[in-house]
């Protein structure tokens, strides 16, 4: 079975070069990717033709119940998906796989647009298909992702693509001074995970820890991954952590700062951003994921305002393959319920918090008001 040898330098070259170059490239699939999920197992399979890679999928491996584990190939396989049989002679190498990890099963999420045949045809190959019937809880990564289309593009062209207010803000924060630059120094690292904490407490969201962030920025090459800051007057406003790869730059990771929101740094910083993206030859800008299609929505509402022309692109979903059917139905029934319930409880209890807030500033407002009487 053609499972990658990592100490066969030759092989590992071609494997790096059939992923990096192939229409269907993908960051996630890369060997780099395996390098920032290091805390997960990886393994890499691939097909050959003529002595050729024409195939490959690079897995994530975790134990999830004792010695039972999920194989996650995140976005992949690296082929063209609709060629089933190819798909399937390469998921005939991940069948080894599962035996030495005793995974229970195998799951893969390919960035392709939602097709309903192409599903009926993994059904009918035994997969189960995961989409329509699935919360946030229940995938792993959104169906719908904010794509903007910028090959072939001038910025100047594709700001007529933008809504009025997205057009309008770009200006405002060039019009204020707000300057934007890229960097690959810890230091502007530190300063990006400053505003993705204060990010993650005010959207009440979780956060990875600063040292993912360090093996992302090593993993990954200088023509490949830039951190992005909007500062004004020296102050750092917003920041990102953007991809560039194969026909994609991908928006990966933002945060912004509670200060001076009303200069719109977002904005600037998306605007070069997409430029590089134009600049590095990438047919398509990434915004990443979203949950919601819903403009109440201030992500959605956000990302939509540059992808107005586009609107939500939804993905495929998820194919999984079934090694084991108790832990499986464990996996994705048990869990997501117990997510769920988490959640709820999260959310009663800032409620509580916040009504109790409201409570004791109406008393404080009730008390400053009978003093000036």
């Amino acid at each position: 079975m053609p499972i990658l040898d990592k100490n066969d330098a030759a092989k590992v070259q071609a494997y790096e070069q059939f992923v990096q170059t192939s229409p269907y490239a993908n960051a996630t699939q890369d060997l780099a990717w395996s390098k920032v999920k290091s805390e997960w197992a990886n393994e890499q399979v691939y097909v050959e033709r003529g002595g050729e890679i024409v195939a490959a999928m690079s897995l994530l491996i975790r134990r999830v119940f004792g010695k039972a584990s999920m194989i996650y190939a995140t976005r992949g396989p690296i082929c063209d998906v609709s060629d089933t049989a190819l798909v399937q002679e390469l998921v005939s190498c991940v069948d080894e796989i599962a035996k030495k990890y005793s995974a229970f099963m195998l799951r893969f999420d390919p960035e392709v647009p939602r097709n309903a045949q192409l599903e009926a045809e993994y059904a009918k190959l035994g997969y189960l298909v995961r989409n329509d019937d699935c919360d946030k809880f229940d995938i792993i990564q959104p169906r719908y992702n904010m794509i903007l289309n910028i090959g072939g593009y001038t910025f100047d062209e594709l700001m007529t693509h933008f809504s009025e207010k997205t057009r309008y803000n770009i200006r405002l924060s060039a019009r204020k001074g707000v300057t934007v630059r890229h960097s690959r120094e810890e230091e502007d690292l530190k300063t990006f995970y400053e505003l993705y904490k204060i990010t993650a407490v005010r959207d009440k969201i979780g956060f990875r820890p600063y040292e993912y962030f360090v093996k992302m920025l090593h993993a990954f090459p200088e023509h490949q991954l830039r951190i992005y800051l909007a500062e004004h007057e020296g102050q750092a406003l917003s920041g990102a952590i953007c991809i560039q790869y194969g026909k994609k730059t991908w928006y990966i990771y933002g945060a912004s700062s509670n200060e001076k929101r009303n200069l719109m740094p977002n904005y600037a910083m998306q605007a070069e951003m997409i430029r590089w993206g134009i600049e590095g030859g990438s047919e398509i800008y990434d915004f990443g994921g979203v949950f919601v299609l819903n403009k109440e929505n201030g992500l959605f509402k956000f990302k939509e305002g540059f992808c107005r022309q586009e609107g939500a692109t939804e993905f495929i979903g998820e194919f999984d393959k079934v090694y084991n059917r108790f832990f499986y139905t464990g996996f994705t029934k048990v869990v997501p319920q117990v997510q769920r319930l988490r959640s709820k409880t999260t959310k009663a209890k800032e409620r509580k918090i916040e009504e109790e807030q409201r409570r004791l500033k109406e008393e404080l407002d009730a008390k400053r008001g009978a003093v000036k009487q």
